[in-house]
């Protein structure tokens, strides 16, 4: 990663090096300024729906080189970079809610590629609404067996709770939903049970999960209860 610098003189103690040589990865904070206005009319626009980021991108990239737009919101990213990347470095919690994040986000990648086994998960049609259409019905099923598993895993912790188990919030907490073992990929496609409807689930669980929340502690006022 790249680390700009606020101006060609600007020198850091210790972590100089990661900026690069002197004069070099320079913020141009001049064509910011000089097309601020501009940039606060398309944020404005994007935000209210006039235009949608994607089409903004197409219009930028073409003829990148000579868009002002364009390069001035690229100073504007390389401004936000550096300084998430500084804040990444310095910062050790934020460092472990990140990786965090992603090793979640992985999981879910992989436990979507798992679901989505026809064809080894390969997309073969170039029609973009075949694709859009795998790709939404991969995403519907996924969720649908993360559904199913969450309510399973509920279910288990409730009986465990009647048995007179104790049940820390923090081991729950490791329990992902991603769970494939009980799933038949391959197995046999009943539909007759498609007309029966379900009884209505119930997402409470006699676990207290402020201390994983960070929730403050009961107050007299009534403030600050585990939800």
């Amino acid at each position: 990663m790249t680390f700009y610098r606020p101006s060609k003189t600007t020198e850091c103690v210790h972590i100089d090096a990661l900026f690069g040589e002197v004069g070099k990865n320079v913020i141009d904070f001049d064509l910011i300024e000089s097309r601020f206005r501009h940039l606060m009319r398309v944020a404005v626009s994007v935000r209210e729906g006039a235009i949608s980021s994607s089409t903004l991108l197409k219009r930028l990239r073409s003829g990148s080189r000579k868009n002002a737009t364009y390069a001035a919101f690229r100073e504007v990213g390389r401004v936000i970079r550096t300084v998430q990347l500084l804040r990444y470095l310095s910062d050790a919690p934020l460092r472990r809610r990140v990786t965090a994040a992603t090793n979640k986000v992985e999981s879910f990648n992989r436990f979507s590629q798992w679901i989505g086994f026809g064809n080894c998960g390969v997309i073969a049609d170039n029609d973009p609404v075949e694709q859009e259409k795998a790709m939404k019905f991969n995403a519907l099923l996924t969720n649908a067996v993360i559904f199913h598993n969450a309510l399973d895993i509920a279910e288990i912790i409730r009986q465990l709770l009647e048995e007179g188990w104790e049940i820390d919030p923090e081991d729950l907490a490791h329990i992902s939903p991603y769970l494939t073992e009980h799933i038949k990929r391959f197995g046999e496609y009943s539909t007759h049970e498609l007309g029966i409807q379900p009884e209505a689930y119930d997402p409470h669980l006699d676990v207290d999960f402020s201390p994983l929340r960070g929730d403050h502690p009961e107050r007299a006022d009534g403030y600050g209860q585990a939800a």
